[in-house]
Protein backbone atom coordinates (compact mmCIF):
# COMPACT_ATOMS: atom_id res chain seq x y z
CA UNK A 1 0.00 0.00 0.00
CA UNK A 2 1.54 3.63 -1.28
CA UNK A 3 1.44 6.36 1.43
CA UNK A 4 -1.67 8.04 0.22
CA UNK A 5 -5.11 5.27 -0.21
CA UNK A 6 -5.56 5.83 -3.68
CA UNK A 7 -9.41 5.53 -3.91
CA UNK A 8 -11.96 5.13 -6.93
CA UNK A 9 -15.74 6.36 -6.96
CA UNK A 10 -18.29 4.45 -8.75
CA UNK A 11 -21.50 6.77 -8.40
CA UNK A 12 -23.73 7.89 -10.96
CA UNK A 13 -25.21 10.68 -9.67
CA UNK A 14 -22.69 13.30 -9.73
CA UNK A 15 -23.58 15.58 -7.13
CA UNK A 16 -23.20 12.68 -4.45
CA UNK A 17 -20.27 11.31 -6.21
CA UNK A 18 -17.84 15.22 -5.53
CA UNK A 19 -19.71 15.26 -2.07
CA UNK A 20 -17.81 12.05 -1.94
CA UNK A 21 -14.27 13.08 -3.38
CA UNK A 22 -14.43 16.34 -1.70
CA UNK A 23 -14.58 14.95 1.88
CA UNK A 24 -12.31 12.04 1.17
CA UNK A 25 -9.89 14.67 -0.37
CA UNK A 26 -9.98 16.02 3.16
CA UNK A 27 -8.31 13.27 5.02
CA UNK A 28 -4.12 13.48 4.79
CA UNK A 29 -3.82 9.93 3.63
CA UNK A 30 -6.60 10.00 0.96
CA UNK A 31 -6.35 10.93 -2.47
CA UNK A 32 -9.17 10.12 -5.44
CA UNK A 33 -7.64 8.71 -8.36
CA UNK A 34 -10.60 7.95 -10.19
CA UNK A 35 -14.34 8.65 -11.01
CA UNK A 36 -16.81 6.64 -12.89
CA UNK A 37 -20.48 6.83 -12.95
CA UNK A 38 -20.96 3.34 -14.52
CA UNK A 39 -20.07 -0.10 -12.87
CA UNK A 40 -19.26 -1.77 -15.93
CA UNK A 41 -16.60 0.80 -16.33
CA UNK A 42 -14.98 -0.02 -12.49
CA UNK A 43 -12.26 -2.42 -13.49
CA UNK A 44 -10.79 -0.99 -16.47
CA UNK A 45 -10.45 2.73 -13.86
CA UNK A 46 -9.56 0.34 -11.27
CA UNK A 47 -6.53 -0.88 -13.35
CA UNK A 48 -5.51 2.35 -15.10
CA UNK A 49 -5.19 4.21 -11.61
CA UNK A 50 -3.62 1.02 -9.53
CA UNK A 51 -5.91 1.62 -6.90
CA UNK A 52 -6.23 0.40 -3.59
CA UNK A 53 -9.80 1.37 -2.51
CA UNK A 54 -13.27 1.34 -4.62
CA UNK A 55 -15.96 2.83 -2.83
CA UNK A 56 -18.99 1.20 -5.57
CA UNK A 57 -22.41 2.58 -5.45
CA UNK A 58 -25.46 -0.26 -5.60
CA UNK A 59 -27.45 0.84 -8.14
CA UNK A 60 -25.58 1.94 -11.64
CA UNK A 61 -26.03 2.16 -15.21
CA UNK A 62 -23.94 -0.92 -17.35
CA UNK A 63 -23.92 -3.23 -14.27
CA UNK A 64 -24.79 -3.36 -10.17
CA UNK A 65 -22.17 -2.36 -7.65
CA UNK A 66 -22.57 -5.75 -6.59
CA UNK A 67 -21.71 -7.37 -10.23
CA UNK A 68 -18.78 -4.94 -10.16
CA UNK A 69 -16.98 -5.92 -6.68
CA UNK A 70 -17.53 -9.35 -8.06
CA UNK A 71 -15.65 -8.57 -11.44
CA UNK A 72 -13.10 -6.35 -9.51
CA UNK A 73 -12.43 -9.28 -7.17
CA UNK A 74 -11.70 -11.48 -9.51
CA UNK A 75 -9.58 -9.44 -11.38
CA UNK A 76 -7.84 -7.37 -8.85
CA UNK A 77 -7.95 -9.02 -5.84
CA UNK A 78 -5.55 -6.65 -4.43
CA UNK A 79 -8.55 -3.80 -4.51
CA UNK A 80 -10.86 -3.51 -1.35
CA UNK A 81 -13.95 -3.33 -1.65
CA UNK A 82 -16.92 -0.69 -0.16
CA UNK A 83 -20.07 -0.93 -1.02
CA UNK A 84 -22.49 1.97 -0.25
CA UNK A 85 -26.13 2.24 -1.22
CA UNK A 86 -28.94 4.48 -0.16
CA UNK A 87 -31.00 1.11 0.09
CA UNK A 88 -30.74 -0.65 3.25
CA UNK A 89 -32.09 -4.01 2.34
CA UNK A 90 -30.49 -6.89 3.82
CA UNK A 91 -30.32 -8.91 0.98
CA UNK A 92 -28.03 -6.32 -0.59
CA UNK A 93 -25.96 -6.73 2.00
CA UNK A 94 -25.55 -10.55 1.87
CA UNK A 95 -25.21 -10.63 -1.90
CA UNK A 96 -22.56 -7.83 -1.66
CA UNK A 97 -19.99 -10.03 0.93
CA UNK A 98 -20.42 -12.66 -1.41
CA UNK A 99 -19.15 -10.91 -3.98
CA UNK A 100 -15.86 -9.86 -2.15
CA UNK A 101 -16.99 -6.66 -0.75
CA UNK A 102 -15.18 -5.52 2.67
CA UNK A 103 -17.36 -2.46 3.82
CA UNK A 104 -21.29 -2.33 3.31
CA UNK A 105 -22.44 0.79 4.29
CA UNK A 106 -25.14 3.76 3.92
CA UNK A 107 -24.65 6.75 2.22
CA UNK A 108 -26.11 8.87 5.13
CA UNK A 109 -23.12 7.59 7.41
CA UNK A 110 -21.06 10.36 9.13
CA UNK A 111 -17.93 11.45 6.54
CA UNK A 112 -15.48 9.68 9.52
CA UNK A 113 -16.99 7.02 9.23
CA UNK A 114 -16.39 6.34 5.85
CA UNK A 115 -12.68 7.01 6.09
CA UNK A 116 -12.09 5.03 9.31
CA UNK A 117 -14.16 2.18 7.05
CA UNK A 118 -11.56 2.66 4.24
CA UNK A 119 -8.69 2.50 6.50
CA UNK A 120 -9.87 -0.56 8.66
CA UNK A 121 -10.41 -2.45 5.07
CA UNK A 122 -6.99 -1.97 4.20
CA UNK A 123 -5.73 -3.43 7.24
CA UNK A 124 -8.13 -6.59 6.55
CA UNK A 125 -11.11 -5.78 8.32
CA UNK A 126 -14.27 -5.99 7.47
CA UNK A 127 -16.94 -3.19 8.63
CA UNK A 128 -20.94 -3.87 8.02
CA UNK A 129 -23.29 -1.07 9.03
CA UNK A 130 -24.66 -3.11 12.53
CA UNK A 131 -28.33 -2.11 11.50
CA UNK A 132 -28.17 -3.66 8.05
CA UNK A 133 -26.24 -6.53 9.65
CA UNK A 134 -28.79 -6.94 12.30
CA UNK A 135 -31.48 -6.95 9.78
CA UNK A 136 -30.07 -9.05 7.11
CA UNK A 137 -29.69 -11.93 10.43
CA UNK A 138 -33.30 -11.32 11.22
CA UNK A 139 -34.59 -11.30 6.89
CA UNK A 140 -33.08 -14.68 7.00
CA UNK A 141 -30.75 -16.13 3.08
CA UNK A 142 -32.23 -15.23 -0.28
CA UNK A 143 -34.86 -18.23 -0.86
CA UNK A 144 -34.46 -17.80 -4.72
CA UNK A 145 -31.52 -19.77 -6.63
CA UNK A 146 -29.52 -17.54 -8.85
CA UNK A 147 -31.57 -19.01 -12.44
CA UNK A 148 -34.72 -18.04 -10.18
CA UNK A 149 -33.29 -14.76 -9.80
CA UNK A 150 -31.94 -14.66 -13.41
CA UNK A 151 -36.03 -15.32 -14.52
CA UNK A 152 -37.64 -12.86 -12.22
CA UNK A 153 -35.60 -10.12 -13.17
CA UNK A 154 -35.80 -10.73 -16.83
CA UNK A 155 -39.78 -10.81 -16.05
CA UNK A 156 -40.07 -7.54 -14.72
CA UNK A 157 -40.57 -5.50 -17.40
CA UNK A 158 -43.68 -7.33 -18.54
CA UNK A 159 -42.30 -10.25 -20.87
CA UNK A 160 -44.34 -12.88 -21.74
CA UNK A 161 -43.22 -16.40 -21.18
CA UNK A 162 -42.74 -17.16 -24.63
CA UNK A 163 -40.11 -13.52 -24.73
CA UNK A 164 -38.70 -15.11 -21.61
CA UNK A 165 -37.85 -18.36 -23.64
CA UNK A 166 -36.00 -16.56 -26.30
CA UNK A 167 -34.04 -14.33 -24.26
CA UNK A 168 -33.00 -16.92 -21.57
CA UNK A 169 -32.34 -19.68 -24.53
CA UNK A 170 -35.69 -21.90 -22.24
CA UNK A 171 -38.23 -23.48 -22.99
CA UNK A 172 -41.52 -22.33 -22.20
CA UNK A 173 -42.32 -25.09 -19.81
CA UNK A 174 -38.82 -24.17 -17.87
CA UNK A 175 -39.93 -20.56 -17.79
CA UNK A 176 -43.14 -21.25 -16.43
CA UNK A 177 -41.69 -23.61 -13.73
CA UNK A 178 -39.07 -21.24 -12.21
CA UNK A 179 -41.69 -18.20 -12.01
CA UNK A 180 -44.09 -20.79 -10.27
CA UNK A 181 -41.40 -22.07 -7.84
CA UNK A 182 -40.41 -18.50 -7.06
CA UNK A 183 -43.71 -16.94 -6.68
CA UNK A 184 -44.27 -20.11 -4.10
CA UNK A 185 -41.25 -19.32 -2.12
CA UNK A 186 -41.95 -15.58 -1.82
CA UNK A 187 -45.34 -16.27 -1.01
CA UNK A 188 -47.19 -14.10 -3.43
CA UNK A 189 -49.86 -14.58 -5.71
CA UNK A 190 -48.05 -13.08 -9.64
CA UNK A 191 -44.66 -12.40 -10.75
CA UNK A 192 -45.51 -8.82 -10.90
CA UNK A 193 -45.51 -9.44 -6.60
CA UNK A 194 -42.96 -11.56 -6.87
CA UNK A 195 -40.40 -9.21 -8.66
CA UNK A 196 -41.13 -6.22 -6.21
CA UNK A 197 -40.88 -8.23 -3.15
CA UNK A 198 -37.67 -9.74 -3.97
CA UNK A 199 -36.41 -5.98 -4.99
CA UNK A 200 -38.24 -4.72 -1.37
CA UNK A 201 -35.35 -7.49 0.28
CA UNK A 202 -32.41 -6.72 -2.04
CA UNK A 203 -32.56 -10.51 -3.53
CA UNK A 204 -32.92 -9.05 -7.33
Amino acid sequence: MSAQIRILLAEDQSMVREALAALLGLEPDMTVVAQVARGDEVVAAAREHAVDVALLDIEMPGMTGIDAAAELAAALPSVRVVVLTTFGRPGYLRRAMEAGAAAFLVKDAPAAELAGAVRRVLRGEHVIDPVLAAAALAEGANPLTSREREVLAAASDGSTNAELARTLHLSQGTVRNYLSTAIQKLAVRNRAEAVRTAREKGWL
